[in-house]
């Protein structure tokens, strides 16, 4: 989630999530939210909030060294026009200390900037193709990296393609992303990848046993610095880059919220959901030998 991170992450607390203009301020600007029609035939006469502009470098540590950033809502909720959604169908254990579920991420302003780019996605997934495509084929992205999600993850088969086609239209630009989403990519990048999509698997989700340290590129989260070095694995601290372009062995310092910390009790994400996985699959023995009787 919000792999985490995402789900996918644990970035700093020198994160910020996407910045959105005050609606009391003077002059519209790109990234304000606009109204844009959405370009479908069931829902011609409906007109949806999104941003004129898909891509930000709101995210300060990320745009401390160049990245643009592509962000959901993190995990499950429900949208104003009461759907109900799940952008990190594979998330774990990282949910109950997902930084994308915290703070300034729940601010009205802010989760409505994230929900209209879902809505845009679920509503008009090849407008909103398009539209990414062509806005990631001007100039300003030649040579620059984008990272997919700042949190949420790739919540469908059909979501996941629709990356893929992208990246393969704009070979300029560079991609990675944190996923839990194992099987996905095991089905469908895997076996063909865009030579410029970049991924690292990371822990804490529901597919962590389909993962193998030996072979995949993986992030796991951690107490703090020392137990990173403690494991012998390789932080991305200086540079977010470092978790696809450094060692395959990504270690990530979990975020200061004190509550987290508390949650995370000293373990790192990959011990904690074998816990929890193990203490899930006692409970579902325990319950097959004794089912409840009918009252």
């Amino acid at each position: 989630m919000s792999a985490a991170q995402p789900s996918a992450t644990a970035p700093d607390d020198r994160q910020q999530p996407d910045r959105v203009s005050s609606p009391t301020a003077g002059a519209a600007t790109c990234d304000q939210l606009t109204l844009w029609p959405v370009d479908t035939s069931a829902s011609r006469d409906r007109r949806s909030t999104r941003a004129a502009r898909l891509l930000t470098q709101s995210n300060r540590r990320l745009k401390d060294i160049g990245v643009w950033t592509w962000t959901l809502p993190a995990w499950a909720g429900r949208l104003p026009d009461g759907r109900t959604y799940n952008t990190c169908p594979s998330a774990g254990i990282c949910r109950q200390v997902c930084y994308a579920l915290h703070g300034a991420y729940l601010w009205p302003v802010v989760r409505g900037r994230h929900e209209a780019n879902l809505r845009f996605v679920l509503d008009d997934l090849p407008g909103w193709q398009r539209a990414m495509t062509a806005e990631l084929q001007t100039s300003r992205f030649a040579g620059r990296w984008v990272r997919i999600h700042d949190s949420g993850d790739f919540f469908s088969d059909d979501y996941l393609r629709a990356w893929t086609d992208v990246c393969r239209a704009c070979p300029r630009v560079n991609f990675y992303c944190y996923t839990k989403e194992v099987d996905r990519f095991r089905r469908l990048v895997e076996p063909d990848p865009p030579a410029n999509l970049h991924w690292v698997y990371s822990y804490g989700g529901v597919q962590d046993h389909s993962l193998n340290p030996g072979v995949d590129r993986v992030a796991d989260v951690f107490p703090d610095e020392d137990a990173i070095d403690r494991a012998g694995w390789s932080s991305q601290r200086a540079s977010d880059l470092l978790a696809v372009m450094g060692p395959p062995l990504v270690g990530m310092a979990a975020n200061r919220i004190p509550v987290f910390l508390k949650r995370i009790a000293g373990r790192r994400f990959s011990t904690w959901q074998a816990t929890d996985n193990e203490a899930r699959a006692a409970r579902r023995t325990a319950s097959s030998r004794h089912p409840r009787t009918p009252s």
